[in-house]
């Protein structure tokens, strides 16, 4: 077959699937809003309550893997740089004043007296980062 034959069929094909385009087709079906938009609302509500479960779900398996409680508390944490910061550490009653680099950790002071924070603690959370972490502390 030579090559003008070859166009002449792919063109017939072309207009044999526009012929088959634009024939007519079935009368559209008539769809009900009010269901579909209540579906979709139903379907969105039940996505986010699965997240808030499984949420819910790895926080107590969190508490499973660390049985008895935490011993080891982050009362204070500063950024000194990009990637260093300085942090408050309380264990046992005992306060530690540690630097974290990339490199690693170091003890930078052991407090022979503990700070006592005597800040009220506020009732209302100041931004998003702190009502996620009001949401996240164990009950």
């Amino acid at each position: 077959m030579s090559m003008i034959g070859r166009i002449l069929v792919a063109l017939a094909g072309g207009f044999v699937s526009c012929a088959c385009i634009a024939a007519p087709v079935a009368a559209p079906v008539e769809v009900n809003t009010g269901a579909e938009l209540l579906r979709v609302a139903l379907s969105l509500l039940g996505v986010v309550a699965l997240i808030f479960v499984v949420g819910w779900l790895s926080r107590r398996a969190q508490g499973r893997i660390r049985p008895g409680g935490r011993r080891i508390r982050c009362l204070e944490s500063m950024p000194v740089g990009t990637k260093e910061r300085v942090m408050l550490l309380e264990i046992g009653g005992t306060q530690l004043l540690v630097g974290v680099s990339p490199n690693g950790l170091r003890t930078l002071h052991v407090l022979a007296t503990p700070i006592v924070d005597d800040s009220p603690p506020s009732a209302q959370p100041t931004g998003f980062r702190d009502l996620l972490a009001q949401w996240r502390r164990p009950s």
